[in-house]
């Protein structure tokens, strides 16, 4: 690949662990522990360590796949049965779902890439999840005595 990440398999996840302990200045351990202790203090730091999590996961899963495919192709003759097969595509399917999360990551650790500064970035930036409701959660409270709204009475529902 072009941005420095080799074709191996075992080399994406260190690559890119690399490249978040750099880019914020702490191991991985750090970074995991300056985040479960304030999680909105740094977005950017939130959001490296949640999809470098889902990478490490998505990596296992790949392994295992892996070790199950070779463990059916040293069973087989020289013909792969379905059952066989249908190992080779969970590994391509986990494959993919590595490779896309890591793309995620090196996304993430791009301050240049495209959608960071430019519209996309302003919306992006209004889905992150607020430190509290957006709107009033529960319904307003009415003194007693004071009239139901109209609408309430309209829809048969019992007034409160």
């Amino acid at each position: 690949m072009s941005d420095g990440i080799s074709d191996d398999a075992e080399d994406v996840v260190g690559v890119l662990t690399e490249r978040i302990e750099a880019r914020f200045a702490m191991d991985m351990n750090q970074l995991k522990a300056a985040v479960a202790a304030a999680p909105t203090a740094n977005p950017d730091a939130t959001d490296v360590v949640k999809w470098h999590g889902l990478l490490i996961q998505a990596q296992l899963v790949l392994d295992r796949a892996e070790d199950d495919l070779l463990a059916a192709l040293e069973t087989q003759p020289s013909e792969v049965d379905d059952p066989t097969m249908g190992l080779a595509h969970r590994v391509n399917a986990a494959v993919t779902a590595r490779d896309g999360r890591a793309m995620v990551v090196r996304w993430l650790l791009d301050p240049d890439a495209p959608g960071k500064k430019d519209l996309a970035a302003e919306r992006l930036a209004r889905l992150r999840p607020r430190t509290g409701p957006a709107v009033q959660s529960s319904a307003p409270h009415r003194p007693a005595g004071t009239p139901a709204p109209a609408s309430a009475w309209r829809s048969g529902r019992p007034v409160r």
